[in-house]
This record gives structure tokens, C-alpha cells and sequence, in this order.
């Protein structure tokens, strides 16, 4: 990974649409080395997909909760079907196995406490919890999908 490698990747995470013209441009590389290049990092795993971003709001989801869950369940299997309940909730946008006091954490994007309600009816229906605590963003101060490329 060098300096060339890193520049396209901070172009591509601004903009996956970025033409290879574009980018072959701003890295100073002419259309096929440049190619190759992105060829290269995606093969490598470094550009897993190229997605685009959508406005929550224009979508009617622009509320976030942050969900704390705590389980007495620490098995495999409960696991597995914890898994499988949260990939089948298209509200749940992310969702992370955590250290300390909260054993997950969940992201819920939804139009309105009403929605998180249903979700979290459903949740509680499908799958047995210890402790579930929601917490409601009241504001995104930042927000990024953009990784840090100076570890690289």
C-alpha cells in the first residue's frame, strides 16, 4: 500500500462514482496503471463494495436509536439465533458484539418512536433478552463511511 494506493481509496470513499478519468487525474496516472491499481485493491479485499448513500430523511428513517442489550445467554446457539433475528430486521443497520457492561449494541434507523416500537416488540418476541435500553440521538454531529488510510 503505498502513497498512489492510499490517494484512490480517499477518492473512491469520497465518491464510488468517481470516473477512472477522474481519479487517474487527481493520482497523476494515466487510465490503465490507474485500473490496475483499483483492480488490485479490490482483489486484495481493501474495496470491499461500492454503495451509495442515501438521505434518511427523503426515506422517512431519520430517527436513530442506539440500542443497549445485555443477555444472560452466552451459548453458541443463542448466539446464532440472535444473529439471524437481527439480520432479518431491515431497521437494524448495524449491529456490534461489545466488551464491558452491554453485551451488543444495535443501530435502529426508523421515522418515529412508534417504529423503534414495533421493532423492538419484534425483537423481544423473537429472541429472549436480559436488559434492552434504547437511547435516542437527538442530533448526528459527525457522520462519516470515510476509514482512516494513515494506518495502512
Amino acid at each position: 500500500m503505498d502513497k498512489t494506493d492510499k490517494a484512490i481509496l480517499a477518492i473512491l470513499q469520497a465518491n464510488a462514482m468517481a470516473s477512472l478519468q477522474e481519479i487517474s487525474e487527481q493520482v497523476a496516472l494515466s487510465s490503465t496503471p490507474c485500473w490496475r491499481r483499483i483492480q488490485r485493491l479490490e482483489r486484495e479485499g481493501f474495496i470491499r463494495q461500492r454503495v451509495a448513500l442515501l438521505d434518511p430523511d427523503k426515506l422517512n428513517v431519520g430517527v436513530t436509536v442506539f440500542v443497549s442489550v445485555r443477555t444472560s445467554e452466552h451459548n453458541e446457539k443463542w448466539f446464532k439465533r440472535f444473529t439471524a433475528v437481527v439480520a432479518a430486521i431491515p431497521q437494524i443497520v448495524e449491529f456490534y458484539r461489545m466488551s464491558g457492561d452491554v453485551d451488543y449494541l444495535l443501530r435502529v434507523v426508523v421515522p418515529d418512536i412508534k417504529g423503534y416500537d414495533a421493532v423492538y416488540k419484534r425483537l423481544i418476541r423473537e429472541i429472549e433478552l436480559s436488559d434492552v435500553s434504547s437511547s435516542f440521538a437527538m442530533e448526528q454531529i459527525k457522520y462519516t463511511t470515510a476509514l482512516p488510510l494513515e494506518y495502512a
